[in-house]
């Protein structure tokens, strides 16, 4: 057959170390994977998105174009990226100057309300809405004050959930939309945001309150409580306190903080986040203060720890007991006493309603 020249040999020998060296480097490849709601952000122009990475690390994802999640297992830790055309990663941002209202009512306080009810709810929890508005949400005037109640959503996620934001915003004109995406983990980003609207929009109010939208409230009860002498008009916030909680740091929990965001053991006293009041004169203290504090993921802890870079103590209530969590039996509980309580669901903030208006 003849000799077999040297320069083919290295010719077969190279292409055969490529495709070893291909076969290699495809395996150490990251996988892709599609995430829907990263998908239906490409028909918003501009999203901010905030993921806790499988390092424990927290981050916020600016992006424009197509996203993917990749997973990489060649380190020692799996972790998680995205990839985009156009990408800037920086620190995890609560403070609202990084946002901005896509929905909004400047107007809502012309009128000059004594108290404002700020509701955080996900974009699709229209039953939610509608319950309280059927209920103690629809209450604009009490004890001769006046009181206003809106709602507070992120994004959507898609274009047709969008448009129907809008044309309830367009009928109800309670509804307020920042351009975060609208996640448990982002919460305190939500928070921040309802204080960045009572400072800018409306600090003529006297009091505003953070609350949950599977809360039942009693609004008469609580306008006694915000009329009384011995309630201070500045530098005042109240709810259910808690104290001396310890941060939990198993990276299973829900409530997972990581050290680096959260170094103390335990945190300041604080209010729990399911409907907490306080004095309009606050949210532009807690935006100053929260310049200077790291953003974790908890909010009313959050809050906690402005306040207490600020001097402020959160005030235990004149009847601790008013400020309920969860209700199990309402027949068995009198509703008509209390300011506060986790219903749990719309039925049952209808429920609750019913029950202290005394309807069947």
């Amino acid at each position: 057959m003849g000799h077999i020249k040297p320069g083919f040999v290295v010719l077969v020998t190279l292409i055969f170390l490529s495709i070893i060296a291909y076969i290699y480097d495809f395996s150490l490849m990251p996988v892709t994977l599609p995430l829907s709601w990263f998908n239906n952000a490409n028909q918003t122009k501009l999203y901010n998105a905030v993921s806790e990475g499988l390092s424990g690390k927290i981050n916020v994802w600016k992006f424009l174009t197509k996203q993917t999640i990749e997973t990489s297992t060649t380190e020692k830790k799996p972790t998680v990226s995205i990839r985009t055309e156009d990408i800037s990663i920086h620190q995890y941002l609560a403070h609202p100057r990084n946002y901005h209202f896509i929905l909004d009512e400047p107007d809502k306080c012309k009128q000059d309300p004594f108290l404002v009810l700020m509701v955080p709810v996900a974009p699709h929890q229209l039953e939610a809405r509608n319950a309280i508005r059927s209920t103690w949400g629809n209450e604009s005037s009490v004890q001769g004050k006046a009181v206003l109640t809106l709602f507070l959503v992120g994004l959507t996620g898609g274009a047709e959930a969008q448009q129907q934001l809008e044309e309830e915003s367009r009928q109800r004109r309670d509804l307020l939309q920042s351009n975060f995406v609208d996640s448990y983990f982002n919460l305190t980003i939500k928070t921040m945001v309802i204080m960045d609207w009572l400072a800018t929009r409306c600090p003529q109010a006297a009091y505003a309150m953070k609350v949950d939208s599977d809360m039942y409230i009693n609004l008469e009860n609580l306008m006694s409580l915000l009329l009384s002498p011995n309630t201070p008009g500045q530098n005042y916030i109240t709810g259910h306190l808690m104290w001396a909680q310890f941060v939990i740091r198993d990276k299973n929990s829900k409530w997972y903080v990581p050290e680096e965001l959260y170094p103390e053991p335990k945190y300041p006293t604080y209010v729990l986040g399911m409907g907490y009041v306080f004095s309009n004169d606050l949210p532009p203290k807690i935006l100053e203060a929260s310049e200077a504090i790291k953003p974790f993921n908890i909010e009313d802890a959050y809050v906690g720890a402005c306040l207490k870079r600020l001097g402020i103590n959160p005030s235990g209530a004149p009847d601790p007991s008013q400020f309920r969590t969860y209700v199990n039996d309402p027949k068995s509980t009198d509703l008509s006493k209390l300011i506060t309580a986790i219903a749990g669901s719309p039925e049952k903030v209808i429920e609750f309603w019913q029950n202290v208006k005394g309807h069947k």
